[in-house]
């Protein structure tokens, strides 16, 4: 790449840095403390500390590049990213049930995104000290080191991220071979995982957004791995919607094997 382009990747990518371990810290003031907690919606739950990680990533990443767009769960879509030349997706806090309860399964999810797909990304789990980011053609790392995705090949006896009883439904149309299963609440953290070995693949037939995904969708590919939607189609994020259907994410080889079970299958509008 042109070095201008590379510069300022890697000058966004210094800016996300220092913005994301603030937001980390600040996380960690409320983190098994006293906050105040509501829902916005059937089953959404938000603390202020998903507001107040949210305006210190903000004021951050826009007060030093006014001229990108800005997309987070914690502010309203006005849809000015769509023409913006590089937007920042932002999820203050992924996995703020399991953070509201105490549980270190949370994490600051933010990636810079130009022509619909991630150029960086960081992944931060402030309880645990995991500190993933990406930069789109550089790699993948945690805590400095560069990470791979596993190699496991078969899907019996794989570490899967996922909800069990999800492998259990009558619409499969056969049964699923044996898996050691992996919880978390946070959507990017369960992906990062896969980015670093601990987990074989990750897998989740119901929709998530896209600040869910962004970041570490970049990371799991940094990594060597593959990061699609359940029918094997692309995830990008130059669309209106911020909705994605699905996901399935692994090594290609078992990414394979997976689709050979997922991709016919038909998920309600």
């Amino acid at each position: 790449m042109p070095a201008a382009d590379g510069d300022a990747i890697a000058d966004d990518l210094a800016l996300l840095r220092q913005a994301v371990r603030e937001g980390g810290a600040l996380a960690l003031s409320f983190y098994k403390g006293e906050f105040r907690s509501w829902t916005k919606g059937a089953n959404d739950p938000v603390t202020e500390a998903d507001l107040e990680v949210n305006d210190l990533l903000r004021d951050r990443l826009r007060g030093a590049r006014p001229d990108y767009g800005w997309l987070s769960e914690e502010t309203e879509d006005d849809k000015s990213r769509l023409s913006a030349p590089k937007f920042w997706i932002v999820d203050p806090i992924d996995g703020t049930r399991a953070f509201a309860k105490g549980k270190p399964h949370f994490a600051i999810s933010v990636a810079l995104v130009s022509g619909g797909m991630p150029l960086i990304g960081i992944v931060f789990n402030p309880a645990t000290d995991e500190f993933f980011e990406a930069a789109r053609g550089r790699g993948a790392w945690l805590n400095g080191q560069p990470i791979r995705v596993a190699t496991r090949r078969e899907i019996e006896g794989c570490r899967m991220v996922a909800h069990p009883p999800m492998f259990k439904h009558k619409a499969w149309p056969e049964r699923w071979p044996p898996m050691e299963f992996i919880e978390r609440n946070s959507v990017a953290y369960r992906i990062a995982l896969v980015a670093c070995g601990a987990a074989d693949a990750v897998i989740a037939m119901s929709a998530k957004n896209d600040w869910d995904l962004a970041a570490a969708h970049l990371i799991l590919q940094e990594a060597g791995g593959l990061l699609t939607a359940h029918d094997g189609s692309e995830i990008r994020y130059d669309g209106a919607s911020t909705r994605q259907p699905s996901l399935v994410g692994a090594n290609p080889v078992l990414h394979a094997a997976i689709m050979s079970r997922t991709a016919t299958l038909r998920l309600p509008s």
